[in-house]
């Protein structure tokens, strides 16, 4: 079922529950189930916690245009209370939720029995007070705010700031600011649209808003490029105050560059002193300090250079890719296809590559690393790059942020790998 396709996964900030979305605009909620001593291998299980529809198919009547109920993200807000929050967005209207559990009903109502009906008045001789019994426990989800018409082309990101108050939403073109009490304005903060649209040359593809410096976000481009932008300086931030970007090697420029280079993902590290940036093979680690070059690259799936060509033709090279850091920034992750996913230590260099699938993951199994010949003789376990299945890919991953848990989503499954326990 295309429906079931998951489109995005998201940890909550302690890490105890899991949002995913999915093509049919659901959220899926999964909760972490805590561990008893009799079974200390379940330290691991996410079992359903919540199901609810998010968004639904719509039609835009004066642009004739069907707007698909996909879920593009979800995002966490921190738990200030009982409750839980999050933000959800297909491509135009962004919707805040809430997550709640009843576990206690009141009975003993004046005015109407216990099935519902209205009891005559007259018959009414005694006032009694309703009382709260215990009922079995029911998680309820309820849209608090509908944030709507701000976008005209999809929206690609949502990040909620660390003042926990406004939030970003960034579409090809613009950013919005919002505030999370108020649903009928948002103000635009970076506009790239020319004056004439032929003369257009980059779009936005990620924005996110800086862990501790409410203040500071940033926005990748298709042109691999990243800007650093300050709200202090100005209200609109078309001119950023930082500027990265690679200068790119004249040796190695194909008909396929610009494409490539176009960055899928940006996110920030944890401690706000990092951020990483995703493009169609590589993974860079940027210091905010310099902007002339990052400070590590990783190789996600450099075979597949040779294959760009068909890679262009199954329209596979445009896929985009997301990453993740851990929750002590010293490791990251990212997807790549045949359900293969990539991890890289920051302080070892060491990297290594997983496969969710279902016949290498089985329970408590241990994964074992794949490796990829890239010509000459093959090795026993190694895999062809012309025998990877390029429909299979990993495009969403998350990682717990305090744990060596993380979850991958692998077209409709959802996997969740834990380190493993002594």
């Amino acid at each position: 079922m295309a429906a079931d396709i998951i489109s995005t996964v998201e940890f909550n900030y302690s890490g105890d529950l899991l949002a995913t979305g999915d093509k049919g605009g659901r959220v899926v909620i999964f909760q972490h189930e805590q561990e008893s001593k009799n079974r200390p291998h379940l330290r691991g299980e996410y079992n359903v916690y919540s199901t609810f529809q998010s968004h639904e198919p719509e039609f835009d009547y004066l642009k004739s245009l069907e707007i698909e109920e996909k879920i593009n993200k979800i995002r966490w807000l921190p738990q200030q209370n009982a409750a839980h929050f999050l933000l959800s967005t297909n491509d135009k209207t962004i919707k805040l939720w809430k997550i709640s559990e009843r576990d206690k009903r009141a009975e003993g109502y004046n005015l109407k029995d216990e099935d519902g009906r209205l009891r005559d008045p007259f018959r009414i001789t005694s006032l009694r007070v309703p009382v709260l019994m215990p009922m079995d426990l029911m998680v309820e989800a309820s849209p608090r705010r509908i944030f709507a018409n701000a976008h005209t082309y999809h929206i690609n990101s949502i990040s909620v700031n660390s003042d926990h108050e406004t939030y970003l939403s960034a579409d090809d073109l613009r950013i919005n600011l919002w505030h999370l009490e108020i649903t009928d304005r948002s103000f635009n903060i970076v506009d790239i649209k020319p004056a004439n649209m032929e003369e257009l040359t980059e779009v936005i593809t990620a924005a996110e808003c800086h862990p501790h410096q409410c203040n500071v976000f940033v926005y990748s481009s298709s042109k691999g490029t990243i800007r650093l932008c300050d709200m202090r300086a100005a209200a609109l931030c078309d001119r950023h105050s930082k500027f990265f970007e690679e200068p790119e090697d004249p040796s190695s420029r194909s008909f396929f560059s610009e494409i490539i280079s176009s960055i899928s993902d940006v996110k920030f590290s944890h401690s706000g002193r990092y951020m990483m940036t995703r493009d169609y093979l590589s993974v860079k680690v940027w210091d905010l300090n310099m902007e002339n070059r990052p400070v590590e690259t990783y190789q996600v799936h450099e075979y597949l250079r040779s294959k760009l060509c068909s890679l262009y033709e199954n329209d596979c090279i445009f896929d985009k890719f997301e990453c993740c850091w851990n929750g002590s920034d010293s490791a990251i992750m990212t997807g790549s296809y045949n359900n293969f996913f990539r991890m890289f230590d920051r302080n070892t260099r060491r990297d290594i590559t997983l496969e969710a699938s279902r016949e290498s993951s089985k329970p408590r199994a241990t994964l074992k690393p794949r490796k990829v010949s890239t010509g000459g003789k093959r090795k026993k376990d190694e895999i062809s790059v012309d025998s990877l299945d390029f429909n299979k890919k990993i495009l969403h991953t998350a990682w717990h942020p305090k744990d060596n848990v993380i979850a991958v989503a692998a077209t409709n499954n959802l996997y969740i790998f834990q380190d493993k326990i002594n």
